[in-house]
C-alpha cells in the first residue's frame, strides 16, 4: 500500500525570553543577545504537523483533516496562542523555550492524540528564515 505524509498548517503568537537558570546572567547575556531581554519578545510562530500513514481503502484519507486540525488547536495552540512561554504554558515550565525545545513540547502533546496514521514531523517556523524540524528521535 501507499505511504502518504499528511500536513496541516497552524500558526500562535506567543512571547518568550531564552534564558536558561544554569547559567549566570552575565553568561545567558552572551549565549542569547538580544533574545534574553528580561521582559521576553514575541514571535508569530507558524507550525507545520505532519502525519504518515496509508490511505484508508473506504476513505482515502490517511486522517481526517478537521480532527487533526481540532486536535492542533485543543493541544497545542489554545494553550500557547498569545502566552508568554515562560510562564503560562504548563507543558513549557522550567525547559528554555527555544524553538527546538518549542518543537519537541508540540509533539509531546501530540504524540499521544494521533490515533490514525503516526506523528511524523513537526515543523516551527519561529521566522520566515529560521525553523526546527523535529520527528521524534
Amino acid at each position: 500500500m501507499a505511504v502518504v505524509y499528511l500536513t496541516r498548517k497552524a500558526h500562535f503568537s506567543a512571547a518568550h525570553r531564552l534564558h536558561s537558570e544554569k547559567l549566570d546572567d552575565k553568561q545567558n547575556e552572551k549565549i542569547y543577545g538580544l533574545c534574553n531581554n528580561p521582559y521576553g519578545h514575541g514571535h508569530n510562530y507558524e507550525l507545520e504537523i505532519t502525519i504518515k500513514g496509508e490511505p484508508d481503502p473506504v476513505t482515502g484519507m490517511v486522517m481526517d483533516l478537521k480532527e487533526l486540525k481540532d486536535i492542533i488547536n485543543k493541544q497545542v495552540v489554545d494553550r500557547m496562542d498569545h502566552k508568554h512561554l515562560n510562564f503560562d504554558v504548563d507543558f513549557m515550565k522550567g525547559v528554555v523555550p527555544t524553538a527546538e525545545n518549542i518543537a519537541i513540547a508540540i509533539w509531546n502533546r501530540l504524540k499521544t492524540e494521533i490515533k490514525t496514521g503516526e506523528l511524523y514531523e513537526v515543523k516551527v517556523f519561529e521566522t520566515p528564515r529560521n525553523f526546527v524540524v523535529y520527528r521524534g528521535e
